[in-house]
């Protein structure tokens, strides 16, 4: 830092509040935007150290995804379009808690511990979303930027997997010249139009789609990709900016709640579907002729794209690893799935997309998604060089060569930078259109443990700590005890409760045989939660 820099920083405006510790988890940091203007001109100075020692373009995104509005947030994306790395979540924490005074004296020590290049000049793109907070906090990270002499490349409002696919595609050009948001639409708009064919199917599959938007980013992008897909799919975009953001709708309300969104259509068996507000989560649902609702989640779609890959792969003959990578939240049903009468493999890993992204990496090609609706598929380098190779092999059959053709235009049609709930539309149509499924077809696939999920209140959520990718508890004593007692109640039952990476609240997680007794047993597992924690917050008396 020159000595202009170290000036500009000290005679910020940005000070720090005086606030309780603020962590930076998966989602990088989300609390009330009014508190935020510190923490955003400082992961603005953090940005350009990030750049200038991976000696690439850095992404910062502005998003509290399915928060409420009057939250915001901010998260780091690293050169290939993924999560920022591990290690540096604990640096970003340090600076964005550090006092004022010794503010310049840790950037020196990260500095100086990671031998970092002040000279070297950088860029960092910039995206946001909808909520009316943005704008401010997003000055205040281009102020942190601008002090150590950083430029920025603002792409304004765009969805959360946009902005982690406009980062990896700019760092790939040689030039570094910037990539747009019109080759993000055509290379997921032509791999989807060139995988459905001119193949004519029966009536069973309907290509028309409604889409609750969250009152989100994700209404701009689903009209947009609309553009470039012409009349193959119809997509209905509602909840699109006209009502409160993430309020009584999107994919975390419809998960969490296990009911419609508002405006949503309850027309027997129409095939809907919600994003979150920066889009990146999926989930699909309907409801019956007795008004009766039923959910598509992560898990549903995972087993959906296992069961197309798998097919495709045995089309190919190509050698090719596949796997599947769920959290606990999995519904148990789904993992019995998918190795017994799929025989995929499958791991789970700790609740969080960073760990699931790393394991997926284990396979040629990877498949995760969490329950949230939250995931993608992963292609090895190595498996799309083969897939690549084998195309110009002369000895293919037909069938081989266009399952293997196929198999290429998924790997254009998916984001694999993240998850991302307008490529993985996309994904999931493809395939119900390639089956001839209704959503029906697709749920009868196989039949969900009933399941419930709850949230309890607490001052600190960090009094409960686990273990066993989240599936047993460490503290407080005892607790873990006491829940394996009331599983034991349950024809097969399972429970786990985690403290939530983004609100001050510890996630309950239940399912068993009966659907009579699911309520229950989640009770009884939140109030053990509650008394455990020693009585912080209301006590969940009811569902």
């Amino acid at each position: 830092m020159n000595p202009s820099e170290i000036e500009s920083i000290q005679n910020s405006q940005y000070k720090r509040l005086n606030i309780d510790r603020i962590e930076y988890g998966t989602a990088g940091f989300r609390a009330r935007s009014e508190v935020l203007e510190h923490v955003f001109y400082r992961m603005g100075l953090l940005a350009v150290l990030r750049s200038k020692l991976k000696n690439a373009n850095i992404g910062l995104m502005i998003t509290a995804s399915h928060n409420p509005e009057s939250d915001n947030g901010i998260k780091l994306v690293d050169p290939h379009g993924e999560m920022l790395e591990i290690s540096w979540e604990g640096i970003a924490t340090d600076l964005a808690n550090i006092n004022d005074e010794g503010l310049i004296s840790l950037l020196w020590q990260i500095i100086n511990d990671n031998g970092i290049e002040m000279s070297m000049p950088v860029t960092i793109i910039i995206g946001r979303d909808t909520r009316k907070s943005s704008p401010l906090l997003l000055n205040a990270a281009i102020s942190g930027i601008k002090a150590l002499s950083g430029n920025v490349k603002d792409f304004g409002i765009i969805t959360t997997p946009q902005l982690h696919y406009l980062v990896a595609t700019t760092n790939t050009n040689a030039d570094k010249s910037f990539s747009s948001l019109e080759s993000y639409y055509k290379k997921l708009g032509n791999g989807f139009k060139r995988i459905r064919g001119e193949t004519q199917y029966s009536n069973k599959y309907k290509a028309n789609l409604y889409v609750d938007a969250a009152n989100g980013v994700g209404a701009n992008a689903l009209k947009d990709i609309q553009k470039y897909i012409d009349s193959v799919l119809t997509i209905n975009v509602f909840n699109d900016g006209n009502g409160e953001l993430n309020y009584n709708c999107g994919a975390d309300f419809v998960k969490t709640r296990s009911k419609l969104p508002l405006n949503s259509s309850n027309k027997p068996y129409v095939r809907l579907a919600s994003i979150d507000g920066d889009a990146d989560r999926l989930v699909y649902f309907y409801v019956d002729d007795q008004n009766k609702f039923h959910l598509m989640d992560g898990d549903r779609i995972a087993t959906l794209a296992a069961v197309y890959l798998k097919e495709l792969l045995e089309e190919s003959n190509l050698s090719l690893k596949l796997g599947i990578v769920q959290t606990a939240y999995a519904n148990g049903a789904s993992t019995n799935y998918i190795l017994n009468v799929l025989k995929i493999p499958v791991a789970c890993v700790p609740t969080g997309v960073k760990h699931l992204h790393a394991k997926a990496t284990e396979y040629d090609i990877g498949i995760y998604f969490e329950a949230n609706g939250h995931g993608t598929v992963l292609f090895k380098d190595t498996a799309i060089k083969l897939i690549q190779e084998s195309l110009t092999n002369t000895q293919l059959s037909t069938s081989e060569k266009t399952a293997i053709s196929k198999i290429m235009d998924l790997v254009d049609m998916i984001n694999q930078t993240v998850g991302d709930a307008i490529s993985d539309i996309l994904l999931v149509e493809t395939i119900l259109r390639t089956k001839d499924w209704s959503i029906v077809e697709w749920e009868q696939s196989y039949t969900d443990l009933p399941n419930k999920l709850l949230k309890v209140n607490v001052k600190d959520r960090n009094v409960v700590t686990v273990t066993d990718a989240n599936r047993r508890c460490v503290t407080p004593k005892g607790l873990q005890e006491k829940i394996n007692e009331t599983i034991a109640r349950y024809e097969k039952g399972r429970a786990f409760v985690r403290s939530s990476g983004t609100e001050d609240v510890i996630r309950v997680y239940v399912e068993c045989e009966s659907p009579s007794d699911v309520d229950k047993f989640a009770l009884e597992v939140a109030n053990l939660v509650y008394n455990f924690a020693n009585g912080i917050g209301p006590r969940p008396e009811s569902l």
